[in-house]
């Protein structure tokens, strides 16, 4: 076991308890737990309801991260979604691994390995990552705003460790237009 890196500091306030985490107030909380919340609300709306909720909230939020991880170190480009990739891989979601980026086009392909929906529910024969493809829109098209673009993204996942047969998870993302030809 690795201790955290000093990179990724995480403060706590001795007065309330609060953690943050690149000036990000942070939830600690076991893998498990987050897990069964995300099961509970999934069977309670069906997956695809909760998806398209997810994809909405994860997509705003990860462009508000990216904005302003940008300029508080000064990242423009591929710079902020590889930051980003990386500061997600150390929160425990898994590895995300760029494996393309073409900001021109609007397109980049990630790999995950070691997801914690792998991990906690094993091989349920069904892609289970369907959070994070509304962070990876938002980050695209974050950067692709900050660069004066009017290109917009969709962001999908297409593998996952979950199903049999494959051992990673991978997402796409590419330009809205490509949905609507």
């Amino acid at each position: 076991m690795t201790k955290m890196a000093p990179e990724l500091p995480i403060e706590v306030d001795a007065e309330t308890g609060v953690w943050t985490t690149d000036a990000l107030p942070m939830l600690y909380v076991p893998r498990h737990f987050f897990i069964n919340n995300h099961l509970a609300v999934e069977e309670a709306l069906g997956a695809e309801q909760y998806a398209e909720i997810l994809y909405h909230a994860g997509y705003k939020s990860a462009w508000h991260w990216c904005e302003k991880e940008a300029e508080m170190h000064g990242l423009e480009g591929v710079e902020v979604f590889e930051h980003y990739m990386t500061r997600l891989s150390q929160r425990g979601w898994g590895r995300f691994i760029v494996e393309a980026i073409d900001l021109e086009a609007g397109t980049c392909r990630v790999r995950l390995e070691h997801s914690a929906f792998v991990y906690q529910l094993g091989k349920v024969g069904r892609k289970v990552e369907y959070m994070f493809t509304g962070w990876f829109a938002g980050a695209m098209d974050q950067i692709l705003a900050a660069r004066g673009s009017t290109l917009r993204t969709v962001a999908e996942q297409v593998q996952s460790a979950a199903e049999e047969g494959c051992d990673l998870g991978r997402f796409v993302t590419r330009p809205l237009a490509t949905l609507r030809g």
